[in-house]
């Protein structure tokens, strides 16, 4: 994928307090002033909006550094804007941007980013908003960056010279243009580790909840074994009260009984003949009949 940048506007960034466009004319673009005069500051705001992360690779404490600080006449800006024009080719066009290209035509798009005091920095491509990480890949696969050693600032070519094979190695590849790849592949490891240890942290609460579902199974036929016998807990003593009063009267009956089997024996003891009881002692003998006794007292007279 090829990109051809076409302009920078700096609003706010540093010393550019008023807006400023640089624009990036085909060919070798030059940058001449004293010392001073902001050439460090357009170079770097061309890497801040490529995605540079390190506010002391921008000659900063931290990121809000790139704001305006003021002036003993100007006051200080709470906010600062750099806006990156590309041009794409017909037919290498960013995937993410690839349903905004019109067949045969150059697709034009802007890459801003905006930070504010205190509210972090935000990523709009043409005016919708990005994640830094896709800003990054999108340069990577261009092969270039805000790290790419197509930049070249003071001190650079010496280093490249000195360097070791291992550091070169950089360099062969973004000229190959394959650090997008590169770079989409540390993300794909980095997500690789981050689902190992989430399953390993998985794996560690699977455990934790097997030896707590032993315990709560063992609680439930507990819960169980207790609900059972309080039910027969409960039946047993609706069953008694009524057998207690069964047994009692069964208990009254038999006293009753007696009592009448005594009284009558008491009662009839001078005769020769005893009284018949019913089963509850009632006199079943009855009174004797007129005619017998008739027949007995004639006999007798």
């Amino acid at each position: 994928m090829g990109l051809r940048f076409l302009r920078l506007r700096l609003t706010g960034f540093k010393s550019f307090v008023e807006p400023t466009t640089v624009e990036i004319l085909p060919g070798l673009t030059g940058i001449v002033g004293p010392n001073g005069c902001g050439k460090s500051n357009i170079v770097e705001a061309l890497r801040w909006a490529m995605g540079e992360t390190s506010a002391k690779s921008l000659r900063g404490g931290e990121m809000e550094d790139v704001i305006f600080a003021g002036t003993s006449l100007r006051p200080a800006r709470h906010w600062a804007e750099v806006v990156l024009t590309l041009e794409a080719p017909p037919g290498e066009a960013p995937h993410a941007l690839a349903t905004e290209a019109k067949p045969g035509e150059t697709l034009e798009f802007d890459v801003v980013r905006r930070i504010e005091r205190g509210g972090g920095s935000t990523y709009r491509v043409n005016g919708r908003e990005w994640k830094a990480r896709d800003v990054q890949l999108l340069f990577a696969d261009a092969a270039t960056g805000a790290r790419s050693v197509a930049m070249v600032g003071q001190g650079k070519v010496g280093a490249l010279v000195n360097a070791r094979p291992e550091d070169r190695r950089s360099l062969l590849e973004e000229a190959a243009g394959i650090t997008g790849l590169h770079a989409r592949r540390h993300e794909a490891e980095l997500k690789l580790r981050a689902a190992e240890a989430n399953l390993a942290r998985a794996d560690d609460v699977l455990g934790t909840l097997e030896v707590r579902l032993a315990q709560l199974k063992k609680q439930a036929r507990q819960a169980t074994r207790y609900r059972n016998l309080a039910a027969q807990i409960r039946e047993a003593e609706e069953v008694s009260p009524r057998r207690a009063a069964g047994a009692r009267r069964r208990r009254c009956r038999r006293g009753r009984g007696r009592a009448a089997r005594d009284s009558a024996r008491a009662g009839g003891g001078g005769r020769g003949r005893g009284r018949r009881l019913g089963p509850r002692g009632r006199d079943r003998s009855g009174p004797a009949s007129p005619a017998r006794g008739g027949r007995r007292s004639s006999q007798r007279g």
